[in-house]
């Protein structure tokens, strides 16, 4: 499989001009977490949707990249809880 960018789904999508409620360095949580593969050509851009077939545009790119954990899960542990079953389950293929 080639490159993926992990990216998450937030409660709340942002419009593009508005900031998201709370103090400006307040995280977002997210919904769920999906692994995207890399946009054509651009190995540090998500491709336009997820594994499981969601439309990537709402959703914001992760620091996590799972080529610089070799044996950790592709997502990040904190958000194991919120993992994408769908998207998990193309990764274990």
């Amino acid at each position: 499989m080639s490159e993926i960018v992990v990216v998450y789904e937030l409660d709340h999508p942002a419009a593009a001009h508005t900031s998201p409620p709370g103090p400006p360095d307040a995280e977002r949580l997210p919904r769920r977490v999906h692994a995207v593969p890399t946009a054509p050509g651009r190995p540090d851009a998500a491709g336009p949707r997820t594994l499981c077939g969601k439309d990537t545009f709402a959703m914001e790119p992760a620091q996590w990249k799972p080529s610089e954990h070799p044996g950790a899960p592709w997502y990040p542990a904190e958000y194991a809880s919120v993992v994408c079953p769908e998207c998990d389950a193309v990764m274990e293929v």
